[in-house]
């Protein structure tokens, strides 16, 4: 067996066998063990300028970088108003009306993830932007030459020259990753939870705190941990019972390893109730169905209705709101 799989079904196991009774204080000491607010700064951002930035929003809402001019990157991952970072189809469809084969991952949060995309294959978000410019399922640009072309024809010269003031041709597929991803790393997300770990007992109320209990006496902690609880291994969907989909190898499909099959990055929950539909597939359209069928899939138990019910009440714990 995959030592992965017995470190998870050992911690459910610790779980189920120390169900405790929380006060609570106790639960908030509980929450801390598994769970940490998230960070004022994502990691890298330092050494980001507010003109590199400035010019990384503008290429996120730039439908130019399409093929048919007719999308942008936030076309599938809407931040307008403080938006999902997603969107709410089961799988994206490209500038050349071609659909993908995923559903479409929350920008909110995302630099601060083991990797990119679902199967893992972009380490950096620097990396990550420049594959959907040219996925011909996608946005579907011919080629790097082109897309600089289009932004010399835009008149990006300036702001480029601006945000990366010591080079002769700023426009290069480089600065062009670099700047969408400084702007991405201002995507944190903030929520009641965060208000929560940080000392504001009050933050939630006692119906979210009874459904964070369920949480935590379920499992769903093995996999759902840290600052965006989740988004920081990868897990084989299906890890008890067999996940339906068996056409998307997962990472597996990128490393060429078999035994990387149906391996996904467990996704962030942060945000979870305003992300619909759910999985790397999209295949479930309700939280509720999504919880069942996790606990079903990965941790081998049936949640019942009641229980699902407070789970979803804790998410709502979890969705952003604007900062003040």
């Amino acid at each position: 067996m995959n030592p992965m799989y017995i470190f998870i079904l050992f911690a459910y196991c610790l779980l189920i066998i120390n169900q405790p009774a929380y006060s609570q204080e106790s639960l908030h000491q509980s929450a801390l063990d598994f769970f940490s607010p998230l960070p004022a700064v994502m990691p890298g951002s330092e050494k980001d300028t507010q003109l590199q930035i400035n010019l990384g929003k503008k290429l996120f809402f730039e439908t130019a970088l399409s093929i048919n001019n007719n999308q942008s990157c936030n076309s599938c991952h809407n931040v307008k108003e403080s938006g999902s970072g997603a969107e709410k189809l089961k799988v994206s469809i490209g500038s050349l009306g071609k659909k993908g084969t995923r559903n479409s991952p929350s920008v909110w949060n995302a630099g601060l993830q083991v990797a990119q995309f679902w199967d893992g294959r972009a380490k950096t978000l620097e990396q990550q932007a420049r594959l959907p410019l040219l996925d011909p399922n996608e946005m579907a640009m011919p080629s790097e030459e082109k897309i600089i072309e289009v932004l010399e024809n835009r008149h990006y010269f300036p702001l480029f020259k601006q945000a990366f003031p010591a080079q002769a041709k700023p426009i290069n597929m480089q600065n062009i990753a670099y700047a969408l991803a400084a702007f991405q790393r201002t995507l944190i997300s903030h929520d009641r939870f965060d208000d929560y770990l940080k000392g504001n007992l009050t933050a939630i109320s006692e119906g979210e705190k009874k459904g964070l209990t369920v949480f935590i006496e379920k499992g769903c902690v093995a996999c759902h941990n840290g600052s965006i609880i989740g988004g920081q291994l990868f897990m084989k969907m299906g890890l008890v019972h067999r996940y339906p989909n068996k056409v998307d190898l997962g990472k597996g499909g990128v490393t060429g390893n078999s035994a990387d099959n149906y391996f996904f990055k467990v996704p962030s929950l942060r945000n979870v109730l305003n992300t619909p539909p759910y999985f790397h597939d999209g295949a479930v359209v309700t939280i509720e169905q999504a919880i069942v069928d996790t606990g079903w899939h990965q941790l081998g138990i049936k949640i019942n209705e009641t229980d699902v019910k407070a789970i979803k009440t804790f998410f709502n714990t979890l969705s952003h709101k604007k900062r003040q």
